[in-house]
């Protein structure tokens, strides 16, 4: 068989001992099937992980708002406070905004399946959570005017970064 055949027949499966590999990070195996040549991952990815504790909440049967019960009860809290400071609550508000956060903290770390509110892992969806509930809540409670929580060194590292420019 000329060279020309080879390659006619690897192009057209002519011959059965050669195999086609399609994707570029594959090769051959001693099976003759394909497989990952190296630890690249893929040029496309075909499918993903859920995220641990990213089942459904509640039975498949149930209506959808009960399977995810734990988003819609951070969304319907979050929607609250964001109505609050709308009507000039400002920390009421925003002080239920970064609850909501904590409480979904709470939520991903006791409930098992909490569906649509686990994103990552258990550990990243807490770790989140948990910064960005508590600054918004601390921010809210050190906002002007009269503050309910005061930090005496900010005052210090205001002044020293801002510093005296009447010299």
């Amino acid at each position: 068989m000329g060279e020309k055949e080879k390659r006619g027949a690897a192009v057209t499966g002519g011959v059965p001992d050669e195999i086609e590999v399609r994707d570029p990070i594959s090769a051959p195996g001693a099976d003759g099937k394909p497989v990952r040549a190296t630890r690249r991952f893929p040029m496309f990815t075909r499918d993903t992980a859920r995220p641990e504790g990213g089942g459904r909440a509640a039975p498949r049967n149930a209506p959808a708002p009960a399977r995810q019960w734990p988003i819609l009860a951070v969304l319907c809290t979050v929607g609250l406070g964001l109505l609050l400071t709308a009507f000039d609550a400002f920390r009421l508000g925003t002080i239920l905004i970064g609850s909501a956060l904590l409480a979904g903290a709470l939520l991903r770390w006791l409930v098992p399946d909490v569906g649509m509110l686990a994103v990552r892992s258990r550990f990243t969806d807490m770790v989140t959570y948990i910064a960005l509930g508590s600054a918004i809540v601390l921010l809210a409670l050190m906002a002007q005017p009269k503050p309910l929580l005061e930090i005496p060194f900010l005052k210090d590292t205001l002044h020293f970064t801002v510093g005296d420019e009447t010299g």
